[in-house]
Parts: structure tokens; C-alpha cells; sequence
């Protein structure tokens, strides 16, 4: 008789502890997600609109969902789907410029590079190159961009974050100046066009004149106006000898020369969340498409092709999230997030994407009671902010999430506080 009920007792055994472990799963994702209701219940966010979406990156599997599927402005959330088209369109070193020899004649244009003596990244590699060459004719009319993207604030010219697009900046397109030990300028063509004055005020509008005050101790970083006979200028004093403007470009097969990694110019655009980078790495990306330089043809193809699966379709307009006429859901950026994981291996993805700490993007990690567990990009624009990305839990598991807040009246450091909070107990408890 034993061994005739040996067979019947461990079925119910399993049963009970399938039973006892579906249970104990329930209760902690009950759990979970009683805390989350309750931290997106919180007082600072009370009378503001925000979302969050949380999946395990391996399963798939949705851990929460409040207003996935409502449209937010991302701010420079929009960056994260810049740099996705950055992995998806170039290569490992960046076009920087393209070219044809004909008639002892070598005729070149730009392809968005926007490292060219970046006063972060002083790449020479295209200008060395172009000091061994003797007759350079330059082509600047293969674009069709505007100097900004649709729906930026006009009165930010002569604000650090809006630089203008071009399709061979120089310079980052902004003058460096210092007035700490005696005045400094790059590029030196600016040297003369410089009034110290007290305003706040920092260029006119149409045309290079700058204005630094007597008392500024920061180095400022002002855009410049740019033009075809600029570039020219400041191209042959960069080389040391004349070129000329071409209104035409040779028909042939283009040769490119490439420049630094993209890596580099990935990791610099997501962790200073520099909205001239990301304009120009949407134009180089458009170079690998077609001729002409175009930040909608790089738009266009990604949601035609590598997006085209996102289950809310965004609005997407430039390559920053500078304009309030971008719009995305919570969900769409998961599963862009998704898609970089899957697609770019896990060291290189969580070298380039910043760390998170809980006052704002961190070089080195700030909370001495944990380990890093944030890999987020944040996007801010007035009563905005989100936050998207990875968190790596105690346990081991990746989690991707999207956490968006719009039309707060609080302080963005209330928000940022509750956020960290939010995805701090995730990191402890999920």
C-alpha cells in the first residue's frame, strides 16, 4: 500500500507549493505595486499630469502601468530616440565629411559632424587631413534645414543650449569666452566683435556682437550667427591657406572621411544632455541616407522602419527635445529602451548611458548607501520633467522604465526627490 500512495502524494505536494509560490508572487507584485500607487499618489505630484511605465527587461513582463499610454512632452527624453537612431544608422567612427577629385580640384561638404574643434571634443582629424590637400573647394548647400528646429524659443539665441544646425559646424557653433584673466575668445575671429558691458544680453540677434559682463567669472559659450562666408573664414584660418565656395558639387561617387568614434559623441550628448550634439547626430544620421542633410529624412526613415512597431506612434519633430511640439508616451520609450538593450551589447549600452543619482545625472555615484542602480536620461523644460531608462535591482534584475511628469507648479527638486525614491524601492524590492 506505501508505495501504491507514494504516487499520489507528491502531486499534491507540487500543487501545494505552486500553489504557495503563485501566491507568495501575487502578494509581492500586489505589493509593489501598492507602493507605486502610492508614490505617484504622493502630494508632489498632486494636480500635475505624470506617467509610469515599468517592465522586467528579460521576461517582458509589464510590473506597472499609470498612464502608459497618454502622450507627454518628453523634453530631452528625446534624445534617448536620437541616440537609438545614432545606433541604428552610423557607424563606428562618424562621416565627417564627404568628397570628389576633379580638375586638381578637391571638392568636399559637411556631413553633420558636429566635433570638428568642439570645444569638448578639439577633434583636427578632417582639418589635418585637409592641410595635406592643395586646391579645396567647399560645398555648403547640400541641406534644407532651417538654423533652428520647428518650435523652439526664439529668445534663446544667444543661450548656450541653442546652438544653430549646419551641416559642417565649426566650433561647436559658439564663441568661448573668458574674461578672468584678461578677455578670451575661439575662435579668434571673434576677438573685436566683443563689448564688455553689463546686460543680460549676451549677443544681438542678426549678427556677431557679443556682450560679456565686467564682473562674469564662468566661461561663456555663446552661439554665433553662422553663414556660408563664416565658415569659409574660419575654415581658412583653421588651415592656414585660402579655399573657395562652390555653388555645385561634381557629379561621381562621394568618398567619406570619418572622424572620431560615435561612441564618444553619444556618451557626451546623453550625460550633458547637449542639444547641439543631438541636432547633428540626426543630420549625420540623415547623411547615411541620402545626400541632402535632413533632420525630418532621418525622422522619417526611423519611424517608417526601426519604430515603425511602437505601439503609440510619437510625434517627433528634432533631434533634442528642445521644441514642445514633440509628444511621446511612456510606453514608447520602454520600448525604444527595449529595443537599445536587446540590439547594443550591455557594456557598451550602460558605458555610454548615464548614471542617475537622486539630485540629477551623476559622473561619479552619490548615494553612499547603495550600489549604482540608475542608468537614466532626464529631460527637463519648464514645470517638465521625465526620466527614463534602466534600474539594476538588489536582485539582480533589469528594469526598464519611463517616468514622466508634466505641468508641475512645484519645484523640480520635489519631483526629482519623489522619482528617486519611486525607483529606489524598486532597486530594493522588485
Amino acid at each position: 500500500m506505501p508505495y501504491m500512495n507514494q504516487p499520489q502524494i507528491k502531486p499534491i505536494k507540487l500543487l501545494f507549493f505552486s500553489v504557495l509560490m503563485i501566491s507568495f508572487l501575487l502578494t509581492g507584485c500586489s505589493s509593489i505595486k501598492k507602493t507605486l500607487n502610492s508614490k505617484i499618489g504622493s502630494n508632489k505630484l498632486k494636480n500635475s499630469f505624470h506617467g509610469l511605465v515599468i517592465i522586467d527587461a528579460n521576461t517582458k513582463k509589464e510590473v506597472y502601468s499609470h498612464n502608459g499610454d497618454k502622450y507627454f512632452t518628453p523634453a530631452s527624453n528625446t534624445k534617448i530616440v536620437t541616440f537609438y537612431t545614432g545606433m541604428k544608422l552610423l557607424p563606428k567612427n562618424i562621416p565627417t565629411l564627404k568628397y570628389i577629385v576633379a580638375n586638381d580640384t578637391l571638392f568636399i561638404e559637411g556631413a553633420g559632424d558636429p566635433s570638428w574643434l568642439h570645444p569638448y571634443f578639439q577633434d583636427s582629424t578632417a582639418i589635418d587631413w585637409l592641410k595635406n590637400q592643395e586646391t579645396i573647394a567647399l560645398y555648403t548647400k547640400n541641406h534644407n534645414e532651417p538654423r533652428y528646429g520647428p518650435g523652439w524659443a526664439w529668445e534663446d539665441y544667444d543661450t548656450y543650449f541653442s546652438p544653430e544646425k549646419s551641416t559642417l559646424p565649426l566650433y561647436g557653433n559658439v564663441a568661448t569666452i573668458s574674461n578672468t584673466n584678461g578677455l578670451e575668445v575661439s575662435p579668434k575671429t571673434f576677438a573685436d566683435k566683443i563689448i564688455i558691458k553689463d546686460t543680460t544680453l549676451k549677443r544681438e540677434e542678426f549678427r556677431n556682437k557679443f556682450y560679456v559682463s565686467s564682473t562674469e567669472q564662468d566661461t561663456l559659450e555663446i552661439p554665433f550667427v553662422t553663414s556660408d562666408n563664416l565658415t569659409k573664414e574660419l575654415f581658412e584660418t583653421a588651415l592656414g591657406k585660402n579655399i573657395v565656395l562652390t555653388q555645385h558639387f561634381p557629379s561621381g561617387e562621394k568618398q567619406t572621411l570619418y572622424g572620431i568614434e560615435t561612441d564618444s559623441i553619444f556618451k557626451r550628448m546623453l550625460f550633458k544632455s547637449d542639444n547641439f550634439l543631438a541636432e547633428q547626430l540626426l543630420m549625420a544620421s540623415s547623411a547615411t541616407l541620402s545626400d541632402t542633410l535632413s533632420t525630418k529624412k532621418a525622422i522619417d526613415f526611423m519611424l517608417d522602419n526601426h519604430l515603425k512597431d511602437l505601439e503609440h506612434q510619437p510625434r517627433w519633430v528634432d533631434g533634442s527635445g528642445l521644441s514642445r511640439y514633440n509628444l511621446f508616451t511612456p510606453r514608447s520609450f520602454v520600448q525604444i529602451l527595449q529595443k537599445l538593450y536587446e540590439e547594443v551589447q550591455e557594456e557598451r549600452l550602460f558605458g555610454i548611458f548615464p548614471m542617475w543619482g537622486p539630485n540629477n545625472t551623476v559622473e561619479e555615484w552619490e548615494d553612499p548607501t547603495t550600489e549604482p542602480f540608475l542608468f537614466a536620461k532626464s529631460g527637463s523644460v519648464g514645470n517638465n520633467y521625465n526620466l527614463s531608462g534602466y534600474v539594476k535591482t538588489k536582485s539582480g534584475k533589469l528594469l526598464i522604465f519611463s517616468f514622466m511628469n508634466n505641468h508641475f507648479r512645484v519645484s523640480s527638486s520635489e519631483i526629482r526627490e519623489t522619482m528617486y525614491a519611486t525607483l529606489k524601492n524598486l532597486y530594493e524590492n522588485y
